[in-house]
Order: C-alpha cells, then sequence, then structure tokens
C-alpha cells in the first residue's frame, strides 16, 4: 500500500518476542535512489525515537552523508513512531486499552520481511542508524550477520544502560504526571506534561559545555529562555503521547542479547557479528555515552572491522543528528564515505 509520501508493508498478524500475537500490523517505509539489479547496493536507515522518515531524510541526498544516486536507501518508521503501527492508529485488539510492548527485536523481524518479500535483498551494505535507530543497527548486525555487511551505530549502543534507563524515567515521570494520564494511558493529549518532558530532554539532549559557551545563540537564539522555549517546549507535542510512551518502552527495553538465540549473554551477542562496525558516540552525549561502546568493543571479537571514532562535539546526543551543525554533518559524512569505501 502506498500513499503521496510512503509506503506501507502490510505484515499481517506477528507473534511478537513475548508472545502477544500484533494483528495486522504495518510498516511505513520511505525509500530513496534505485535498486540495483545484483540487489547489493541497500542501506537501511532505521528511525529514531519519535521521528519520522521525513524528519530524519535530510542525511539524505547527494553531497550528504547517504548518497542516494549510488545506493538504494530504505527508511522503515519504527514502531510507535505514529506511521508505522502505533498507539494512535492500533484499534485496541488486546481489550484493555493496554498497547503491548515492540522490541528492538519485534521491528528487525519486521523489517527482514520487508527487504526479502517486497524487494528481494537478502544483503545489506549498510545499517545506519542514530540513537534508537543505533540501537537497531547493532540488534540487525548481531540477529542477521549473514545479511549485514557494514553498521554504523551513531549515539547508540548494543542495550539500553542503567543509566540510560533511569534518564528515560524522569523522560516518563514528567510526561504522565499531567492529569490527562489515565489508568495507564492518555486519555487526551498532555499539554503540560509534553512541555515538562522537553524541559527534561534539553538538559539532556545537549552538553555541559553547549550550555556554557551559549552555543545556542549559533542556532539563531537570543537567549537562553528562548532556545528552551522555542526549541524544546513544543518539541514532542506533534507526537500522540500514547505513542511516545510505546517507543519509551522500546527504548529502556533495548537489549541485544535479550532473545533465545543469546540467552542473555551479551558477549555472546556482539561476537555473533561479523559485519565491520563503526561506533560513532557523541563525544559529550549525556546518556548514550561513549563509554557504553567502548565496553562493547572488545566483545565484537568476530568483526571484520571495528571503528571507535566519537564525535568531537559539545552538541552533546545532536551531534549524531547534526542538521544544523556543519562540522558535525561534514565529520559524518567523512566517516560513513570511508566506511563505504572498505
Amino acid at each position: 500500500m502506498t500513499n503521496s509520501d510512503h509506503a506501507v508493508f502490510e505484515a499481517g498478524d506477528v507473534t511478537l518476542r513475548s508472545g502477544v500475537v500484533f494483528p495486522d500490523m504495518k510498516l511505513a517505509y520511505k525509500t530513496f535512489g534505485t535498486l540495483n539489479a545484483a540487489r547489493d547496493n541497500v542501506i537501511l536507515y532505521p528511525t529514531s525515537f519519535s521521528a519520522q522518515h521525513h524528519d530524519t531524510q535530510w542525511l539524505v541526498s547527494r553531497e550528504g552523508v547517504l548518497d542516494p544516486q549510488r545506493y538504494f536507501i530504505i527508511i522503515p518508521n519504527l514502531f510507535g513512531n505514529g506511521l508505522s503501527s502505533s498507539p494512535s492508529n492500533t484499534p485496541d485488539a488486546w481489550g484493555d486499552g493496554r498497547y503491548p510492548l515492540v522490541s528492538y527485536h519485534d521491528a528487525i523481524a519486521v523489517q527482514r520481511r520487508l527487504l526479502i518479500e517486497r524487494f528481494g535483498v537478502d544483503r545489506l551494505a549498510l545499517v545506519y542508524g542514530w540513537s534508537m535507530g543505533g540501537m537497531q543497527a547493532y540488534h540487525w548486525a548481531a540477529l542477521h550477520p549473514e545479511m549485514v555487511e557494514r553498521a554504523a551505530v551513531v549515539c547508540g549502543s548494543a542495550r539500553c544502560s542503567p543509566f540510560n534507563h533511569v534518564f528515560l524515567e524522569g523522560v516518563k515521570a514528567a510526561l504522565i504526571a499531567d492529569p490527562a494520564f489515565q489508568d495507564g494511558r492518555f486519555v487526551a493529549q498532555p499539554v503540560a506534561g509534553m512541555r515538562a518532558m522537553g524541559r527534561v530532554y534539553a538538559g539532556w539532549a545537549l552538553s555541559h559545555g553547549f550550555y556554557r559557551d551559549e552555543a545556542w545563540r549559533g542556532l539563531g537564539f537570543t537567549s537562553l529562555e528562548d532556545f528552551l522555549a522555542r526549541s524544546w517546549d513544543g518539541a514532542f507535542a506533534r507526537r500522540d503521547a500514547n505513542d511516545l510512551l510505546a517507543q519509551i518502552a522500546t527504548w529502556q527495553d533495548g537489549d541485544v542479547s535479550r532473545c533465545d538465540a543469546f540467552g542473555g549473554d551479551l558477549a555472546a551477542a556482539l561476537a555473533a557479528i561479523r559485519a565491520r562496525i563503526l561506533l560513532m558516540p557523541g563525544a559529550t552525549d549525556s546518556y548514550f555515552q561513549p563509554g557504553d561502546n567502548e565496553a562493547e568493543r572488545p566483545l565484537l571479537v568476530h568483526a571484520r572491522s571495528v571503528d571507535f571514532s566519537p564525535i568531537p562535539s559539545i552538541y552533546g546526543h545532536r551531534a549524531g543528528n547534526p542538521i544544523h551543525i556543519a562540522a558535525d554533518r561534514e565529520f559524518l559524512r567523512r566517516k560513513i564515505a570511508d566506511l563505504l569505501a572498505q
């Protein structure tokens, strides 16, 4: 099924990792470029927290990080983002008003079906992801090592660390403090909760140095309050609040080893990876900290190569999605060009 902006893969009834059956599951996606005859020029670019493909497709351009003239680029929208199956667009098939946990493992399983059933693709030149997208890239490389030639994990990790989990608890607490949250779900859009969530997020998404140096001035803001009000107060208001909770649950559950194949053994999961791996944490990222990737690096014992290259930026987590940060964009472009040349 297609519309003017994206296509939808109808996955049918899907049994989730939890055993819950998700009826009539739908994966929204957008493509750029042309699939070559060998079907080996594919880049998969999964979305991040709250993002839809039109939020992240700026990275796809002839002179940008991902080149659609050379590669066939697919952006699958993560479940819970309002385009793929989400609380906001899914009837309550479970009868209790509660949307089930959709794990990264579930997302990758449906994405793989999309590649094989819709495009006949069984090799990926690259899986590129930022934040929750980076966590998906790690899952892809471990779960399907025969398919993934390269993986770029940008400000992401193989599992949600306890520190990251606590950060998300703060975000979630700010959101659900709104009176619109009743009996485990939102019955209306939480205006105050959304603003509070944005203010909490603002302190984590950017670094101490960003605020110390008043780098927000270079982004066109006149004061710190102007930056918070215009950049963060409405940052999540365009999304359904129940969708945000669903994606927070996916994020907190994230652990590449949490499946039957690896039995919770992270070392075994990372040892399954055969791809060339590029780990690009933000040097000043507060919640996907470089130390997570540093700890993972020695466990990638069978990867064809591992490049650990923190983004040298004061923009914190935002350094990995630098639509307005020229130096960070150029750093990403060069590193991805080098990876694809291998």
